[in-house]
């Protein structure tokens, strides 16, 4: 049982942890954040942008030389949301059965400002689930588990970790 679980989320990462105690509080730190093994990765936010924004009329990269552009709405930014809003559904759904799976009390979900706007919007926390949800606007997905342990801490969202006793 594990009373936190933190998901850290980037455009393409989301990394998933549980707060654990430590074995032996006399001689060790704790309690620890600690990595779980199943991070999701987004492999459609991956496509690189001229083989997904071609210009099939002509054969050519929108904006390329040679002739007028013509403007038109290709629905980019509608695609990208949609990836996004996609990726986001499959993190709340892992995020939910860490939890309760661990027996969780508080789910803390951290992300840049537009990602966690997607997650709150896929997130649906059963009713009688047992736990929070806690949220950080900030994109903390590349930092080491202690590191990450000492920024949500320093906002109030887990313990910090203890010296040994």
């Amino acid at each position: 049982m594990s009373e936190y679980c933190v998901v850290t989320v980037d455009g393409v990462r989301a990394r998933f942890f549980t707060l654990a105690k430590a074995a032996q509080p006399a001689v060790e730190s704790g309690p620890n954040l600690v990595e779980e093994p199943e991070a999701l990765i987004s492999t459609e936010s991956d496509i690189p942008g001229g083989e997904l924004w071609g210009d099939t009329k002509s054969g050519r990269a929108v904006g390329g030389g040679g002739g007028p552009v013509h403007a038109y709405d290709d629905h980019r930014e509608q695609h990208t949301d949609e990836v996004k809003r996609r990726f986001a559904k499959a993190i709340a759904e892992q995020a939910v059965q860490l939890a309760q799976s661990r027996g969780a009390k508080h789910l803390v979900l951290a992300a840049e400002k537009q990602m966690l706007g997607f997650m709150r919007g896929a997130l649906h926390v059963p009713p009688k689930a047992g736990f929070d949800v806690r949220e950080l606007a900030k994109d903390l997905s590349r930092l080491s588990p202690r590191d990450l342990q000492g920024h949500l801490a320093a906002e109030g969202l887990v313990p910090p970790r203890n010296r040994p006793s």
